[in-house]
């Protein structure tokens, strides 16, 4: 079965860059950042210009105690009235709370490698298209007008089960399109993609879902982030996950380093004459409330390390 076969999105030179540093960057360090430096950090990402914003995972804080805050996190980005405010969820308990919390729009992470699946979840693939329905069930009858995202962990390859064939991508994103949900982003979790894969499942996935197909969520693991950023976007894909300072990985991915800068990605698509609608000067200044509230962990960017050129706009 097929979803709106050919590709009914519509061509445009905009793009949504969604920030997750804020959930994807924060579970992958070691140290706890304090409430009140989050929160300063997430209003500096909100006044460059950010429209949506990964603010927290809504995860047991045993697993994850940098997540303990995330309702309070959630209900104080809420006050950004151009920020969509979303929020991961692995499960029906995830979803109830984040929406009890007001986020504006939900993801849920449905691994396309069973091995990644067990690891992360401790559920398989299948067992996730089931938790994905009853999370749309609870999202209709509790906040009917939030959205629910699924990325697909591990589209590209995983560190534990190996290659990944790109039919069982597919068969799964079909199986997750006829539960209603409203997007389908693919991701590459461990940093293995390459420019002509990403650009081939992308256009694949376009064919499978249609409208469906969302977010490119990318790593730069092996520097290969930007390159696969420019395929997917080349296939036709106008929304991207990044990380301020590269900071992010899955816990329960091997190797899983480093999401897509969000800094060098926004230069990117601006120097093509991609709109962003991000101040990349104020996007850069929001590097300094997070290092206050991460002393000491390393940060990442080209384009924060170069500066930027002379005669760029609005400077």
């Amino acid at each position: 079965m097929r979803f709106n076969a050919l590709m009914t999105r519509p061509h445009t030179p905009a793009v949504l860059i969604s920030e997750v540093g804020p959930r994807d960057g924060l579970q992958s360090v070691q140290a706890t950042m304090a409430t009140a430096d989050k929160l300063r950090w997430i209003d500096a990402l909100a006044a460059a210009g950010l429209r949506e914003i990964e603010v927290a995972s809504f995860v047991p804080t045993h697993l994850l105690p940098q997540m303990a805050d995330a309702a309070q996190v959630v209900q104080h980005a809420l006050r950004h009235s151009a920020v969509r405010v979303m929020a991961l969820v692995p499960n029906l308990r995830g979803a109830q709370a984040a929406l009890q919390a007001g986020a504006q729009k939900l993801t849920l992470p449905v691994s396309a490698s069973a091995a990644h699946s067990l690891a992360n979840v401790r559920k398989t693939p299948e067992a996730m298209v089931d938790e994905v329905r009853a999370v749309l069930r609870l999202r209709d009858e509790l906040a009917p007008g939030v959205p629910v995202e699924v990325g697909m962990s591990t589209a590209f390859g995983c560190t534990l089960q190996g290659q990944v064939p790109e039919g069982d991508v597919l068969r799964l994103a079909v199986l997750l399109a006829e539960t209603g949900v409203d997007e389908i982003g693919l991701s590459d979790t461990t940093g293995m993609a390459n420019p002509a894969q990403v650009g081939r499942l992308f256009k694949a996935l376009f064919q499978e879902v249609g409208e469906l197909a969302g977010a490119a969520h990318m790593h730069n693991t092996r520097g290969l982030g930007l390159a696969n950023c420019l395929a997917a976007y080349e296939a036709g894909v106008r929304t991207f996950d990044s990380s301020l300072g590269g900071l992010g990985g899955c816990p329960y991915a091997p190797g899983a380093s480093g999401n897509v800068v969000t800094e060098d990605l926004v230069f990117m698509f601006e120097a093509m004459g991609v709109d962003t609608g991000v101040d990349l000067d104020l996007l850069m200044a929001a590097r300094a409330p997070l290092m206050a509230g991460l002393p000491g962990e390393p940060l990442y960017g080209m384009t924060p390390e170069a500066g930027l050129p002379k005669g760029w706009p609005g400077r």
